[in-house]
């Protein structure tokens, strides 16, 4: 079992630092959140919170006596190292939105009890002696960095694998640890002899193998015989323990149509009559088998996985649409350890499965806008959306609507540079509004896991827009962002 890192203890006294445009819906937030620590507000002088900079904000900012956190806004660029050295208390970046403050601190508790998970990833190479070596140690490489525990050489039946026993003894020289899918005996053998410690898979056809694997520290995962049922195990676990070679069963789970259903109802079967024993899934043929997105199918066989007693689970990414399998088992295996163990519901603490949609959509409703269109005093738009459109206003100017070029007609926007960084945002606060997803201006939509790093440099909250009023006049920078 493995545990995440515990989170930093929780806070007494917060000082809550922002920009004064923000500051009203700070102080309204912070209000109705009521939380259980006490908050202080430093508002910056400076109208837009994005626009600081850590080493600006440690220059000028005074911290309060006995505040033990400082919360900057999430879309400061640098590092709060630099403001923790200088005022001598934690700095953390706080979300991207204000309006997630409250679930910040929600979260914190849960998170320091979050990340352990039992179930191991076996990550399947397939049809590896149709690799080239190097291409197959990248593939290895990648599954291990996406999280899985043990790198499954996959054989192809009838196809010679000479360099079977010196891919193992690579991959293993790497740090890696190794398993064979192979029903054959020497592919087996071979294997196990260059040190790997798994094997996939043994039945009534290829038992006597299992008995040379005695006195090595390989365990070999049984399933039934070919075409039989469940009740063919017996004889198979029977003398993997009069030999003494460690086991998991696997029941084998079956595609959609090829009876699915029937196939789960064994791995509970499974479990009635062997309650000791750990599980094993080949997940991987559910996934690479149903045109659908993978994030949501994979969370749901491991909560199975998780409440059925499967101690490992085998996939791989083959199909295009099955990218990120492993990643997405990775995160799975932790969410549903926390919801089972904790009989709990598994939502609330780790949305990195939630890719298409957002969990929630931040919204300012038009009247908020309006206001808050009170107190801009330049011609640089700002781009809000909610379920159902699109708002851009400036100092002059307030427009709403769906459609894009509409909206765009009434900007007065022409020049070349400006027209194009607002069809760039207009164009990905329409893709938010589609897809039911909280739309930031000059920050990367949210796409769980899959979500990009934001990496902006300098400029990166510089408007380009400005009014009609201004254009002919010269070129103005931007004192504020979005």
């Amino acid at each position: 079992m493995t545990v995440e890192p515990a989170a930093e203890r929780e806070p007494r006294r917060v000082l809550f630092v922002t920009g004064k445009l923000a500051e009203p819906a700070l102080r309204r937030t912070l209000a109705e959140m009521a939380p259980a620590f006490s908050c202080d507000v430093a508002v910056m002088k400076i109208t837009v919170a994005a626009l600081m900079t850590t080493p600006w904000i440690a220059r000028f900012l005074d911290v309060p006596a006995g505040a033990d956190l400082v919360l900057i806004p999430g879309l400061s660029e640098g590092d709060p190292a630099v403001i923790a050295e200088k005022v001598g208390v934690r700095v953390e970046k706080g979300p991207k939105d204000l309006r997630e403050i409250p679930e910040y601190f929600g979260r914190a508790a849960t998170m320091r009890a979050y990340g352990a998970y039992d179930i191991e990833i076996v990550a399947e190479v397939n049809n590896a002696p149709r690799l080239p070596r190097d291409a197959l140690r990248r593939e290895a490489e990648y599954y291990r960095a996406s999280g899985a525990d043990v790198i499954d050489i996959g054989c192809t039946p009838g196809r010679a694998f000479p360099a079977l026993a010196e891919v193992v003894r690579e991959l293993l020289a790497s740090g890696m640890r190794v398993s064979i899918d192979s029903f054959e005996p020497a592919e087996i053998r071979a294997a196990v002899g260059a040190g790997a410690e798994l094997v996939l898979s043994v039945n009534g056809s290829n038992l006597a193998v299992a008995r040379d694997l005695a006195g090595t520290r390989a365990r070999v995962v049984a399933i039934p015989d070919f075409g039989q049922g469940i009740e063919t195990l017996e004889p198979t676990i029977s003398a993997l323990e009069r030999w003494g070679v460690p086991y998991l069963i696997d029941p084998v789970i079956e595609p959609v149509g090829y009876g699915f259903m029937a196939s789960l109802e064994r791995f509970a079967e499974a479990r009635r009559r062997y309650p000791d024993a750990p599980l094993f899934m080949g997940i991987g043929n559910i996934t690479e088998l149903t045109a659908a997105d993978t994030t949501g199918v994979n969370a749901l066989l491991v909560a199975i996985c998780q409440e059925i007693g499967v101690r490992a689970v085998l996939t791989t990414e083959v199909i295009p649409w099955a990218r990120g399998a492993v990643r997405e088992v990775d995160i799975a295996r932790r969410l549903m350890h926390h919801a089972v163990t904790r009989k709990t519901l598994p939502k609330g603490i780790d949305d990195r499965l939630v890719t298409l949609k957002d969990p929630q959509i931040l919204a300012y409703t038009e009247t908020e806008l309006r206001e808050l269109q009170r107190a801009v005093t330049d011609p640089n738009f700002r781009i809000f959306t909610d379920r159902d459109a699109i708002t851009v206003f400036n100092h002059e100017r307030f427009v709403r609507g769906t459609e894009l070029h509409e909206i765009f007609a009434q900007l007065g926007v022409d020049e070349p540079t400006h027209a194009f960084y607002l069809g760039r945002e207009l164009m990905k606060a329409k893709l938010a509004v589609t897809l039911g997803k909280t739309y930031r201006q000059e920050g990367a939509l949210q796409w769980g896991y899959l979500s990009p790093p934001d990496d902006r440099g300098p400029e990166h909250v510089r408007l380009t827009q400005r009014s009609a009023r201004s254009r002919g006049g010269a070129r103005r920078k931007a004192k504020d962002g979005a």
